[in-house]
């Protein structure tokens, strides 16, 4: 009854032409907070801005948080002066909106194409808005009573409904708080440009997973359940591991291992399995794989460890790659083959030292073979093309020289006529 006596002060209130006035005051305050994020958002990020501001400012976390800041100030401010149903009525709404833009934000930045987590974002939202609802209305303690009223016997002691739910929502919470440091740190490891890509992509990778493994226990303390309960649950994960698990556990163990010991590092050339492209990125569990073609093959990294792997850019970037062409066997070779390395230098990626070389490489049933050898720098611009751009360039040569490119010959010898019969 008390609290069905309070909603109708609170809508008495909120139709008195006083609630106009603080209607104004909210009103400046909402128009404040839009103009200090909008002189603190940072100019020189055009797009996603972070937790804090967003893609368009007034997304972010820092609005509704100062919002919901400068209306509490307001509040005590104007008590006594005039009602304040308005803000009563504002401050839950800028606390919820705050609550669920930290959590999409987090969990946006923490996995940025899971589909799962954006089913969990509208879940957390309705919840979020239903709490505040019943905030508003001033039914939140009748229906925690009634929560609390609802409990059963679990391993011998007393758990109501109450406790369940506000367990789960400490270990949310927990959890929404590790994942944005982790994010946050993950983000400043990557963008250490002095230590190579790999050296950071594991200590972003071992950072996360501690962090993760530091909130799952105190998310679990914050739930209620005993850490020494974990003990069995330990000894069944083993067995697990031990029975049907081993190929994850190794290629989690072989993703560390690859970074490392450097073997293979994001952006080397390596052939696999008959698949040779450029490593796009290595995972705690696989490697990823990006062929010149577009295709990905996406390798598990117990393969990388325990298999043979071709890595063309292991000690330097360099890559040698060659192209076969023929002649026709009038033709001076001598004087030609430096005519071609002249012509094959001027190509763009193809390196002077080591220098492109030509040598005749056979005597082929139509003409003369020679092989043209050459170096370039960066295989993962693509290898098709340097040796589309050198065949262009001995093309333009062996016109401009008159060199005939011949076609396939044959013999073909005539039997004799037989005689007329007598």
């Amino acid at each position: 009854m008390k609290d069905l006596d309070a909603l109708t002060a609170l809508l008495r209130d909120l139709v008195q032409p006083s609630a106009l006035l603080g209607l104004a005051v909210l009103a400046i305050c909402l128009g404040l907070s839009w103009t200090v994020v909008a002189r603190l958002r940072p100019r020189d990020e055009p797009g996603d801005a972070g937790l804090w501001f967003g893609k368009r400012g007034f997304d972010g976390v820092l609005f509704p948080l100062l919002a919901l800041l400068l209306a509490a100030l307001a509040r005590v401010a104007l008590r006594g002066h005039l009602p304040v149903a308005v803000f009563q009525l504002a401050m839950p709404i800028l606390a919820s909106l705050a609550l669920i833009r930290v959590s999409v934000r987090v969990l946006h930045a923490a996995f940025p194409t899971s589909n799962v987590v954006r089913a969990f974002e509208r879940t957390l939202s309705w919840g979020v808005w239903i709490a505040a609802v019943l905030w508003i209305t001033g039914l939140l303690p009748l229906v925690l009573a009634e929560m609390e009223a609802l409990s059963w016997k679990i391993g011998g002691a007393q758990v109501s409904l109450r406790s369940l739910i506000e367990g789960a929502l400490s270990a949310v919470a927990v959890m929404l708080v590790m994942l944005w440091l982790s994010s946050s740190l993950e983000a400043r490891l990557m963008r250490a440009g002095t230590v190579h890509l790999s050296v950071r992509k594991m200590a972003a990778n071992a950072t996360r997973a501690v962090l993760l493994l530091v909130g799952l226990l105190i998310a679990l303390s914050a739930a209620g359940i005993p850490l020494g309960a974990l003990s069995v649950m330990g000894g069944a994960v083993g067995v697990g591991i031990g029975l049907g698990l081993q190929k994850l556990a190794a290629n989690y163990v072989s993703g560390f291992v690859i970074l490392a010991e450097q073997s293979l590092r994001i952006g080397d050339v390596v052939k696999v399995d008959n698949f040779e492209g450029r490593i796009s990125d290595i995972t705690t569990r696989y490697t990823l794989i990006r062929a010149p073609s577009g295709r990905e093959s996406i390798v598990p990294n117990e393969m990388m460890i325990t298999q043979r792997v071709e890595n063309l850019t292991y000690a330097d970037s360099q890559l040698v790659l060659s192209t076969v062409v023929q002649v026709g066997y009038g033709t001076d070779v001598e004087a030609l083959m430096p005519k071609l390395i002249a012509a094959v230098a001027q190509v763009p990626r193809v390196l002077a030292d080591p220098g492109p070389g030509a040598r005749l490489s056979a005597f082929a049933d139509s003409g003369l073979e020679l092989t043209i050898v050459f170096w370039i720098a960066d295989p993962e611009n693509g290898q098709v093309n340097a040796v589309g751009d050198v065949n262009l360039a001995i093309l333009r040569l062996l016109n401009a020289e008159g060199v005939e490119i011949p076609f396939p010959q044959r013999v073909v010898h005539g039997l004799p006529a037989a005689s007329p019969p007598a």
